[in-house]
């Protein structure tokens, strides 16, 4: 089979979120050795056991190569299980920090996950309002700036106890934003999303997508827990 030409991103990594439902096809086995392919010094496969009906089991890929992200998304579709709902997105660092250290970009293109001892996951996306009383980018920058510096000082007050990966989605998904959050507690996950929306820049210009939440482990756990109970 010919190969395919690589594609990567120009700056950070792409990141592929699968949320996917168990069929009466589905392959332990498969599943677990799909995950182990994909993985390698660069690449990165989280798996999560999600809660509710929206989906079974969520997979969280990272890494330089998409092709080899795709390919994870085919191995698990031939494991049996089916993408009920997915995001696509890519590492970056936030326009309204443009003098960011390069010790602190770095975790932001290139982030190790999971984080240690933070089991409890959520997902969800997120725009910015282009509505007529409330469209984010009719504003100033140093406006805009002011807003992002109050809504990233609310979630510095949970350093420590949540870890948030933000991956920018502009023009390859639905959103704007993919947000990830980790944290040991899952009130822990409720606590941040509640206190950050009071801030002018969500509560006024903040639109949300679905939110997936679940409990993250190694594949070798998570799988037979979902098929199996």
């Amino acid at each position: 089979m010919t190969q395919p030409h690589y594609v990567s991103t120009s700056v950070g990594w792409g990141v592929l979120h699968l949320f996917c439902k168990v069929t009466d096809t589905t392959d332990e086995q498969r599943i677990i050795a799909a995950v182990k392919e994909i993985q390698d010094g660069d690449h990165q496969v989280l798996c999560i056991a999600l809660f509710g009906h929206k989906a079974d089991i969520g997979f969280m890929a990272l890494g330089p190569d998409l092709w080899r992200l795709r390919s994870l998304q085919s191995k698990l579709q031939q494991a049996g299980l089916v993408v009920a709902d997915s995001y696509v997105s890519m590492t970056e660092t936030s326009e309204y920090a443009p003098d960011l250290p390069e010790e602190m970009k770095m975790p932001r293109l290139h982030p190790e996950l999971p984080p240690e001892n933070k089991h409890a996951f959520c997902f969800y996306p997120m725009s910015k309002r282009r509505e007529e009383q409330g469209n984010w980018y009719t504003l100033e920058y140093e406006t805009r700036r002011e807003l992002m510096y109050e809504h990233g000082k609310s979630g510095r007050n949970f350093r420590g106890r949540i870890l948030q990966v933000v991956t920018g989605s502009t023009g390859v998904d639905d959103y704007e934003w993919g947000v990830t959050l980790f944290a040991e507690h899952l009130d822990d996950l409720k606590e941040v999303v509640y206190t950050m929306r009071y801030d002018e820049a969500s509560a006024i210009y903040g639109e949300f997508g679905a939110f997936y939440t679940g409990l993250l482990d190694e594949v070798e756990v998570v799988v037979p827990q979902v098929l199996n109970g």
